[in-house]
């Protein structure tokens, strides 16, 4: 076993014992990938509401997450810029124009925080991969271009790629 992967799961673990109970999650399933990537990458497949990290011999990681919302979705490249645990969450622009009652920041761990346990935010732009606090969100299209993941799995995720992970969310 490979230190780094020792020392990822021990992180997740130590994560998962300090974060409040919520739904059971996934924290990821590995499946047959063939589809075009590289291992590494992390692959949004919007339509299906599925995330995939690839790990490489035609394998990858599945997550279920919560997707854009018609008018709010997006596909394009890009990558992890930052990562957070328990960040604090500032409205963007368009969400504080449709929810105008919305305080300027929620702090981190706030039940009411939508970024959940973990973010990693994406190269120019307001968008990230988070957890949530609402597992019930899951699978569905309910977001304003974010991808949304169980706060278990968002952890077991972040143990996997680093700042400069490609990816690439597709239609």
């Amino acid at each position: 076993m490979r230190p780094s992967s020792t020392a990822a799961r021990l992180i997740t673990a130590l994560c998962l014992i300090f974060l409040p109970a919520v739904a059971p999650a996934t924290a990821g399933t590995v499946v047959d990938y063939a589809a075009p990537g590289k291992p590494g990458w992390i692959i949004v497949d919007t339509s299906t509401r599925r995330l995939y990290f690839i790990i490489g011999n035609g394998k990858a990681v599945r997550y279920p997450v919560g997707v854009g919302r018609a008018g709010r979705q997006w596909a394009g490249v890009s990558s992890i810029e930052q990562r957070f645990t328990q960040p604090n969450w500032v409205p963007p622009a368009a969400i504080r124009l449709a929810q105008p009652d919305l305080p300027a920041v929620i702090a981190g761990g706030a039940e009411d925080n939508p970024m959940g346990a973990a973010a990693m935010t994406l190269v120019g732009s307001d968008y990230a991969i988070h957890g949530t606090n609402n597992p019930a969100s899951i699978g569905g299209f309910v977001s304003y271009g974010c991808i949304r993941m169980s706060n278990a799995d968002i952890l077991d995720l972040m143990a996997r790629v680093h700042v400069g992970t490609v990816v690439d969310v597709r239609p």
